[in-house]
């Protein structure tokens, strides 16, 4: 038996003993640790390929905790590439240590450097890319389903179906195409033979007519890449009979992200109605099937003559079409009393970059003010808003403090997004811009 400890001090060493604390390395060898590889750091272009020679582009330690945490894009100031990497190419994505990242488009030209294809080490060739169109296509036919082919629907929407810089949209039997970026631009043919021979459409046409191609040193082009020019286009929006001009039309033919949005708006239309920034007059015509008079107003005379157009195309008698400034009109009606049971406000983006978020916000609380000023008890308020720098809970807040000025208590039926056939990618904040608000105000 040991002798008692003598002290409380010696007590508690050797109860550290016991326990095995620091104590105990004095007292018993420390175990060798095991030895450390040291990996030298990756040379460019030298990162041995696993399924095909493309050259490889060393990520930070940012980049790659970026990609882990879901986004697609990598910035330029956190890469490494060839100086002779072309822009287009397809390359590997290696960390600074070496290790397969995954695979991506690289640009030359844009602050946006590298844009991921695929997190796997998998050959980017032909066939990769049917799988990948067909995967888009498929969702489409489960969330917009038209065997008949008598609707419209975005099949590809760029980054969210991992085909960044691809846009295709389909509007009965035709269909749309852009390439926004170095890599799908140099395959604009591939991705029209692709298609062509998966849907076999009437006719394929290029809409690349769109400033953002700037920023990818690319310039503005439009026409026909398969098929004859189809003329007007027309189409079923619900029961709507829309028509989409594929070659001189908005966008890429009409505004399909808020295709769903409509349809919802319709439902709740009654009485006067007032749909603001009508363009061609989408809303307005879902807001006229429910609604007894409609006020559509537009900035354009042209896009007031083509709604007009399309309300003589479904028999809408009850929509008049007004060229006017809608923050002007806004006002005016407000000060002058007038009353409306359902309003739609879609206007475009008011903030195009984060210096003009400040000024957007301003806009957007001037004509959601007016707007509350103008329901009537009980009415309702589709409000939205097509700037990506301005998120939900911004959005949101504004449009509460523009409530809050009128001094009026409402009610949040429902918060929506763009279309179904426009996913998003969780943790790409940039697919998910659209902003959509169905409010009754009390």
């Amino acid at each position: 038996m040991s002798d008692p400890p003598r002290s409380p001090k010696e007590a508690r060493r050797l109860e550290r003993l016991k326990q095995g604390s620091r104590a105990v390395r004095d007292l018993r060898p420390r175990a060798s640790a095991p030895r450390r590889v040291e990996r030298p750091p990756p040379v460019l272009g030298s990162v041995a390929a696993g399924t095909s020679d493309e050259r490889t582009v060393v990520l930070s330690k940012r980049a790659v905790d970026r990609l882990a945490q879901g986004h697609v894009w990598i910035y330029r100031s956190d890469v490494a590439a060839p100086s002779t990497l072309g822009g287009g190419e397809v390359v590997r994505l290696a960390d600074e240590r070496g290790w397969f990242t995954g695979k991506a488009f690289y640009g030359s030209t844009s602050q946006i450097a590298v844009r991921l294809l695929t997190r796997e080490d998998e050959p980017i060739d032909e066939e990769f890319f049917v799988r990948r169109l067909a995967q888009a296509i498929s969702l489409r036919e489960i969330v917009r389903p038209d065997p008949e082919r008598r609707g419209a629907a975005r099949l590809v929407h760029g980054e969210a179906d991992l085909l960044p810089g691809l846009i295709v949209d389909r509007y009965a039997d035709c269909m749309t195409l852009q390439t926004l970026i170095e890599a799908t631009d140099a395959r604009r043919d591939l991705f029209a033979d692709l298609l062509q021979r998966l849907l076999a459409p009437r006719a394929i046409v290029e809409r690349n007519d769109v400033r953002v191609r700037a920023h990818e040193g690319l310039e503005q082009r439009k026409g026909m890449l398969r098929g004859g020019d189809p003329g007007p286009v027309e189409f079923l929006e619900g029961e709507v009979k829309l028509v989409a001009d594929l070659l001189a039309g908005q966008k890429t033919g009409a505004f399909l992200d808020q295709a769903e949005n409509r349809i919802e708006a319709g439902r709740y239309a009654r009485g006067r109605a007032l749909d603001c920034f009508t363009y061609g007059g989408a809303f307005a015509l879902q807001l006229a099937r429910r609604a007894a008079q409609v006020i559509a107003v537009d900035i354009s005379d042209q896009a007031a003559a083509q709604g007009r157009e399309a309300a003589a195309r479904n028999g809408a008698h009850n929509v008049e079409f007004k060229v006017a400034n809608a923050f002007d009109l806004l006002r005016a009606e407000s000060e002058a009393g007038e009353r409306y049971d359902t309003i739609v406000l879609d206007p475009p983006a008011f903030a195009k970059t984060k210096t003009s978020i400040d000024a957007a916000l301003r806009g957007y609380k001037e004509i959601n003010l007016r707007a509350f000023h103008l329901l009537s008890p009980g009415g309702v308020l589709v409000t939205n808003s097509c700037s990506f720098h301005i998120d939900e809970a911004m959005f949101e807040r504004t449009v509460l403090q523009a409530a809050s000025d009128a001094r009026r208590s409402v009610q949040v039926i429902e918060r929506r997004g763009a279309a179904k056939d426009h996913p998003t990618l969780l943790g790409v904040p940039e697919t998910r811009y659209l902003k959509c608000l169905i409010l009754r105000a009390l």
